[in-house]
């Protein structure tokens, strides 16, 4: 008798109470994206874009619910017995990264209603609005991930569904190669991230986060070479996801392949998918490897922004070449600036400051990089290939484009009157030289004034005289709403650039 009224109390003790609001968000973007989805069987053609303004709203009430998550940690499904080791945490690091992936899907949400009333034909309404809301469901939950299980699930459902938007466009094969070349690039890392992962719990028996910080500090001297290896791996895995050189080579036919709201989204939020999973594996989980994934990131951040620098170089307007395409690999070299911080955190003392330096850099990044895809997507409505030469003389038939794209590369540039990537740019290099690394920082440096070249290129480009008839530019209400915000947010950030800083304080540690 005794044993069965033991029974329902052991039962109880293993079930774990869920935290609904802790979870909100990520979940009402997945609920969302399953009812635009079987919404799509019932909504006749004519009324298929109800289905995109249903999935702004939806990324904006996901967005929304960060607010009441300000007041404080949350944790949920934890260790049973042991409240403080979780796999899902909702603390500052977590509601910074998943406003910079909910606003960033968002705002390629925008650009993808435009893009699919223009396409109808070869965009299937109900797919894509599916699998960006998947995707996007996906990249929040990343950076709540507090153990590796959940990092790997969280990462290959945000990146599952954007295979599938690079090559949804029917018929285009450029789409089914920029698809091809993403797919076999991210399934390589994740092979590579999960025999990385499961050297690292061979190694020290658990997949929590903070576990491995502690056990891995004493790895029995036969497994010392396993562990080794297991956090190499690991970190080439989140390479390939960050587009890091030389796992680099997919980006620009990918951007250039795929939808050009997709191109931006994964310029962004891919982009943040990436690092965040970087920075839980390296600063959060194996702090003790410092010297090992330290100067490996060093090394990476200095190949990455020279090669991407090198290569937009490449992209001359006289040659015919895509302005997607520089875009591409623009982002390849802004990753590179991106990573110098994580690196810095290895030497710093202040490993927060440095994380909040790469969170703050990502922030001014996704909203001028949204909005250049947003000018360039403006243009690509008339402008079928979307080239260098069609911008030459935006100002004449466009004003307001013009000067927002002129703005925004000058954000990039890191030159006035974009303050905010200029202030981007010093907090970035400060953190290189704080930590020591002044290679890394004068590699930096000489990098940003090469960059300079064809950001300024671009920008002239804009106000020459135009070649031909000129064409104007009709900029439908989700355009503008896209162009408006990244405005804004570029403009205002500009006057006030330790508003960044400040809201990039993460309290990760």
């Amino acid at each position: 008798m005794s044993s069965l009224a033991q029974g329902p109390a052991l039962a109880q003790s293993v079930v774990q109470s869920v935290d609904w609001l802790a979870i909100a968000p990520p979940t009402l973007a997945a609920v969302v994206g399953l009812a635009v989805l079987v919404a799509d069987l019932f909504v006749p053609d004519a009324r298929k874009a109800v289905l995109g303004w249903a999935a702004v709203a939806g990324l904006a009430a996901s967005t929304a619910l960060l607010l009441p998550l300000l007041d404080g940690d949350r944790s949920t499904f934890c260790q049973t017995g042991d409240p403080g080791v979780c796999s899902y945490t909702a603390d500052r690091f977590t509601l910074v990264i998943q406003f910079l992936v909910l606003g960033g899907a968002l705002l390629a949400a925008l650009l993808s209603v435009t893009a699919l009333k223009d396409d109808a034909r070869r965009l299937p309404a109900g797919e894509f609005w599916f699998l960006l809301l998947s995707s996007a469901a996906g990249a929040a939950l990343l950076p709540a991930s507090r153990d590796l299980a959940t990092l790997i699930v969280a990462l290959e459902v945000a990146s599952l569904p954007a295979f599938a938007l690079v090559g949804l466009r029917h018929g285009d094969r450029k789409s089914s190669e920029a698809a091809l070349k993403f797919f076999l690039s991210s399934v390589t890392a994740t092979a590579v991230s999960l025999m990385g992962i499961s050297f690292v719990y061979a190694s020290t028996g658990t997949l929590y986060l903070t576990e491995i910080a502690e056990r891995i500090q004493r790895v029995d001297g036969q497994l010392h070479t396993l562990a080794q290896t297991g956090v190499v791996l690991t970190l080439v895995g989140f390479a390939f996801k960050t587009a890091a050189v030389p796992f680099h080579f997919w980006v620009p036919d990918t951007y250039v392949g795929a939808p050009l709201p997709i191109a931006a989204y994964l310029s962004v939020v891919g982009k943040a998918v990436g690092f965040t999973g970087l920075i839980l594996v390296t600063v959060v989980a194996l702090p003790s490897y410092a010297d090992v994934w330290g100067p490996a990131m060093a090394a990476l951040a200095a190949l990455t922004m020279t090669v991407g620098n090198a290569g937009a170089l490449r992209q001359q307007p006289t040659r015919a070449y895509s302005a997607v395409r520089l875009l591409a690999w623009s982002s390849v070299g802004q990753a590179g600036y991106l990573l110098v911080p994580v690196a810095a955190a290895a030497y710093s003392d202040d490993a927060e400051r440095s994380i909040g330096s790469t969170v703050a850099y990502a922030l001014m990044y996704a909203a001028v990089n949204l909005g250049a895809f947003a000018v360039a997507a403006l243009v690509g409505r008339t402008r079928t290939l979307n080239r260098l030469s069609d911008y030459r003389g935006l100002y004449a038939t466009n004003p307001v484009a013009a000067l927002l794209l002129a703005f925004f590369l000058l954000c990039l540039a890191g030159l006035p009157p974009g303050i905010i990537g200029l202030f981007a740019k010093v907090v970035v290099f400060s953190a290189a030289v704080d930590a020591g690394l002044g290679w890394l920082a004068v590699v930096m440096a000489v990098n940003v004034v090469v960059a300079l070249f064809y950001y300024l290129q671009w920008t002239a480009l804009l106000f020459r005289a135009p070649e031909g008839e000129a064409v104007r530019h009709r900029v439908p209400a989700p355009l503008t709403a896209a162009l408006a915000v990244t405005a804004v947010l570029g403009i205002a950030l500009s006057g006030a650039p330790q508003l960044v800083l400040r809201f990039a304080d993460t309290g990760l540690f």
